[in-house]
C-alpha cells in the first residue's frame, strides 16, 4: 500500500502536473526538492499525455476532417480525465494503452 503521507505530501503537485504543459514542468520543479514518488508518478503520466497531444495534433490537422478531430480530442480528454482523478483521488493508476509507456520513458523524473 501506498505511503499516506507521501500521497498528501505529492498531491498537490500531482493535480498542478496535469494542467498544461507548463503545469508539468512547474510541477517537476516544485517535485525537485523533497521528491514524492506519486507525485512523480502523476509528473510522468501527465508529461506524457500533453508531449502525446502535441504530438498527435499535427497528424491529426493533416487529415483536415472534423470527425476525426472530434474523435481525437474526446481520446485524449477521456485520458486526461482519467489521469487527473487518479491525482484527485490519491490513485497511482497508469493511463490506459500508454501509461506504462510514460513511466518507462520518463523514468528519470
Amino acid at each position: 500500500m501506498e505511503d499516506f503521507n507521501d500521497i498528501n505530501k505529492g498531491k498537490n503537485i500531482a493535480i498542478v502536473s496535469y494542467l498544461t504543459i507548463i503545469g508539468s514542468v512547474i510541477a517537476i520543479l516544485m517535485n525537485n526538492e523533497d521528491k514524492s514518488e506519486f507525485a512523480s508518478f502523476h509528473i510522468r503520466q501527465a508529461l506524457g499525455l500533453n508531449f502525446l497531444f502535441i504530438m498527435l495534433s499535427y497528424i491529426v490537422g493533416g487529415f483536415d476532417s472534423w470527425m476525426i478531430s472530434i474523435s481525437f480530442w474526446i481520446f485524449m480528454l477521456a485520458l486526461w480525465i482519467y489521469g487527473f482523478m487518479g491525482a484527485l483521488n490519491g490513485e497511482k493508476k497508469e493511463t490506459p494503452i500508454v501509461g506504462k509507456f510514460f513511466q518507462n520513458i520518463f523514468k528519470s523524473l
